[in-house]
């Protein structure tokens, strides 16, 4: 049996080790979040799929009739939609539930030592285990509007991963300034209802582009999540070009967000059990 030794002054070398000795406490967490999440509702894990299920019907509705306006792609309006209901749901979801992860067991870090970033990561994960269950959505409109899918969409797993990436980023920094600043509780369903509307999920990068070049579209790709849906499209059959620019531009954020998300929620955590 391994013994854990808490040496004075050397958490910081032994940090990264003791994620993998906290491995077991991670799985739990995150299975603990799942069976939270669905107890006590009648449908359970359906609404996993339809959350994101009313979102593309309603977009669908509303602004499949302005299709010439707002897409430039041979899929379909719903496939369109759905590609880009999806990794957002992801990122709004798991920003949600990362950022309230920290004072949601506010009990477990006051009492016991372990790396606390296993907390954010096990939110983002249980919301990544909505988008695979969602990803029945898309393989069944896909199928209706016979979108057969092409050498591309190997390089679905990649986009996921970069959107995994961006939500743990931010998560890790809207976890820490929500234990220390309780304003960003009020904050965050703002940033995540505005994010939508900067965000491709109802009309393609393209488009966007024609009508609002230069500066205004540069701000535009500093959003991680316009290369994810750009990507999540291309790879399904999208005619829209892609913009490797975009992507250049949301790996770097991404690395940006994670580095220094991580940096101030280590220099944060030490203080977490006395502010929570």
């Amino acid at each position: 049996m391994n013994e854990l030794v808490i040496e004075a002054g050397k958490a910081g070398r032994h940090y990264w080790a003791d994620l993998w000795r906290y491995r077991e406490l991670f799985f739990f967490l995150s299975w603990r979040d799942i069976l939270v999440r669905y107890k006590q509702t009648v449908i359970g894990v359906l609404w996993a799929l339809i959350r994101p299920l009313l979102i593309i019907l309603i977009g669908t509705v509303i602004f499949s009739k302005m299709s010439d306006m707002l897409f430039d792609s041979r899929l379909p309006c719903p496939v369109l939609i759905c590609a880009a209901t999806l990794p957002w749901q992801f990122f709004a979801s798991a920003l949600s539930e990362a950022s309230n992860s920290l004072i949601n067991n506010a009990n477990l870090i006051s009492k016991i030592y372990f790396p606390r970033i296993i907390i954010p990561a096990s939110a983002v994960i249980v919301s990544f285990g909505d988008l695979l269950i969602s990803l029945v959505i898309l393989a069944g409109l896909m199928a209706w509007y016979h979108v057969w899918p092409t050498w591309r969409l190997v390089t679905l797993p990649l986009f996921t991963a970069l959107a995994l990436f961006a939500s743990l980023g931010v998560g890790l920094w809207l976890s820490a300034l929500n234990v220390k600043y309780r304003d960003f509780r009020y904050v965050i369903p703002f940033i995540v209802q505005f994010g939508i509307f900067v965000t491709p999920v109802f009309f393609t990068s393209s488009k966007f582009h024609e009508k609002h070049p230069g500066p205004i579209f540069q701000l535009y790709d500093l959003n991680p999540m316009v290369a994810v849906v750009d990507g999540f499209r291309w790879a399904l059959g999208s005619n829209a070009p892609f913009n490797g620019f975009s992507l250049f531009t949301a790996l770097a954020v991404t690395a940006l967000l994670l580095f220094t998300g991580l940096k101030f929620f280590r220099a944060m955590e030490q203080a977490f059990a006395d502010i929570i």
